[in-house]
């Protein structure tokens, strides 16, 4: 191994540690805290959050969570106890439990269940809206149908627009009917953080993939090629490798000595795909701007993650094609890797030819 070879493999370990590193220190600064774009975000009963934040996701917390909850194109269950606010939009709310805060919810129906306790005011723009519970605050609702249970107690004014039903001696205060709160058009959110973590993740996704294509210029120009010359073999690569791996390292963990190796396994792994999702976006990018007669590496890379991030904002087809394209990158990388396992295997050593032994 010359002293360069050994250099770049230093320099390597360390670009990737410290990247690696990166990630890690964000959700510790915001500890117990959850930021999520897609999924379902449960805290479970006798579990503390400080806060969540979900972009086209479920909420359901059974536990506590101490600041707001605030959820975008997800349905939002409360059965424990929030601390701070809950806003809702393009999603179903159903507080069951109790909310410190006030509660804004837009574009889904809005229940208030018996027993359940809203500390502030609520603002609601939704289909159906009914109240069997306690709002400490004041209330502005639209929606065609609003309903007040026996069980609902509005300790302030409400003012609503749409057809209000049930028992209205609920209000303590003053009732008003004002045709300009429409339907779905009260609350808005805007989803700040996830543009922060979208801004965040495409600077880490910069950062490795230039490492990588300083580092390794000749490997990363053979993953481009193979995705370019062989995509559906590459693909497909791609996709055995997304599947075997998992299973493999699930498989090795039921063994009890095997769990360590599972666990170490699995970082590999994650760090392997991370690696496949910006190769994947750079060589595509290569492939297309090739096709259009501009050869540069670089702006493949730029170019390639500004599409890929553009593409996950749009709903199912975004993410689908994200989707093929790390099981390109994937299926590129992991190919290389085993051809150049092979190759390194294959080469007779300097004592198998009788040349001078190695350092």
């Amino acid at each position: 191994m010359t002293r360069t070879t050994r250099l770049r493999r230093v320099l390597t370990v360390a670009i990737l540690l410290g990247i690696v590193a990166g990630t890690i220190a964000i959700p510790t600064a915001v500890a117990q805290s959850d930021e999520r774009a897609g999924g379902t975000v449960v805290v479970e009963e006798g579990e503390t959050v400080d806060e969540i934040e979900t972009f086209a996701g479920n909420v359901i917390v059974r536990g506590t969570v101490t600041g707001d909850v605030s959820a975008f194109a997800g349905n939002v269950h409360i059965e424990g106890d929030v601390g701070g606010n809950v806003e809702a939009v393009a999603g179903n709310v159903e507080i069951s439990g109790t909310v410190d805060g006030d509660v804004s919810g837009a574009g889904g129906n809005l229940v208030v269940a018996e027993g359940a306790t809203i500390g502030g005011s609520l603002e609601a723009g939704a289909g159906t809206v009914e109240i069997d519970g306690t709002i400490e605050g004041d209330a502005a609702i639209g929606a065609e149908t609003i309903r007040l249970g026996e069980n609902a107690a509005i300790d302030g004014d409400l003012r609503y627009g749409g057809t209000l039903e049930g028992n209205t001696d609920a209000v303590a205060g003053t009732i008003t009917e004002d045709s300009r709160i429409g339907v779905g058009t009260e609350p808005t959110l805007q989803p700040i953080t996830e543009w922060l973590f979208a801004a965040y993740a495409f600077v880490m996704n910069l950062l490795l993939g230039a490492a990588l294509l300083a580092l390794f210029p000749r490997f990363s120009a053979d993953v481009a090629r193979r995705v370019a010359t062989d995509p559906v073999r590459t693909g497909l690569a791609g996709l055995g490798v997304l599947v075997g791996v998992p299973i493999l390292l699930v498989a090795i963990a039921i063994t009890i000595v095997g769990i360590p190796v599972s666990i170490v396994g699995g970082f590999l792994f994650g760090l392997l795909v991370w690696i496949g999702v910006v190769y994947g976006r750079f060589a595509v990018a290569a492939w297309l701007l090739a096709a259009a007669g501009v050869e540069n590496r670089w702006l493949a890379l730029v170019v390639g993650l500004l599409g890929g991030a553009i593409l996950g904002l749009i709903p199912v087809l975004g993410d689908l094609i994200n989707f093929v394209i790390l099981l390109l990158g994937l299926g590129a990388l992991s190919i290389g890797l085993y051809a150049r396992r092979r190759q390194t295997r294959e080469t007779p050593t300097p004592a198998q030819t009788g040349g001078p032994a190695a350092e």
